[in-house]
């Protein structure tokens, strides 16, 4: 991305703010590299056309784990789609108590996806592992070797083995304000190599001071990072930066 960003935003839904226009025009105002990740391969090409003339913002094609069940026949219109981009995401599995029925689907559908983006090769996937760390590294193991494309986990919330495989098959990870409200958030992201760490701020589902945090808002999440790292904010702001020149390079 360039001219050089001074923040990055590697996740966020912009087609989730009341007004899409803005919420790029603000990425760009700031200067914030963002990841506008979609849910479904319908809502790509809306994104696309807003975000075409953007000097930041680029858009990722997704069908999200959540809406894996429902929204599995839109993969054929994905496959059609993925040329159009680098980028890929929301993707991945989720767990959790509401979706844990759907993880059969969810895995036809990512492993789906994998293929695809192995067979296109240099995609980078912005990945949802909510409880599914370890099926998820199983997979990106399997199917999509380093030289194929680049993982970046999205809000990881595995165990600090898994934080170490997932680095040694050459992942990244996006880290978001919102992690550090688990004890054991600092440990976590200590475990994972500097050199891999991105910053997020998942918006507008992550809020601050009761309202969805703005588009590229990355600030919070960045001083808070700093200060588990143990360096200065502005160094941390630049070590986030160059990696993610390293990512795309």
């Amino acid at each position: 991305m360039s001219p050089r960003p001074r923040h990055v935003d590697f996740h966020c839904h912009l087609d989730l703010y009341p007004d899409l226009a803005e919420a790029i025009a603000q990425c760009d105002a700031e200067r914030t590299a963002t990841l506008a990740v979609t849910t479904t391969p319908k809502a790509f090409r809306q994104n696309l056309k807003l975000a075409g003339r953007s000097k930041f913002v680029r858009v990722g094609l997704g069908l999200h784990p959540h809406l894996a069940a429902q929204r599995k026949s839109e993969l054929a219109l994905f496959e059609a789609l993925l040329p159009e981009t680098r980028y890929v995401g929301e993707i991945g599995l989720d767990a959790g108590p509401r979706f844990f029925r759907s993880l059969p689907e969810q895995i036809d559908v990512f492993t789906r996806i994998l293929a695809m983006c192995q067979a296109q090769g240099n995609k980078i996937l912005s990945v949802h592992s909510v409880r599914t760390a370890g099926r998820v590294l199983d997979l990106i193991e399997k199917m999509l070797p380093s030289d194929r494309g680049r993982v970046v986990f999205h809000w990881f919330s595995g165990t600090k083995s898994e934080a170490r495989r997932a680095a040694a098959l050459g992942c990244y990870f996006s880290i978001n304000q919102a992690m550090f409200e688990k004890p054991t958030a600092q440990e976590l992201i200590q475990s994972m190599p500097i050199e891999r760490l991105l910053t997020e701020t998942d918006g507008p589902f992550i809020e601050e001071a009761g309202e969805p945090i703005g588009p590229g808002k990355v600030q919070p999440a960045l001083r808070q990072l700093a200060t588990t790292l143990a360096l200065p904010f502005e160094e941390t702001r630049e070590l986030v930066v160059s990696n993610l020149v390293e990512l795309v390079r």
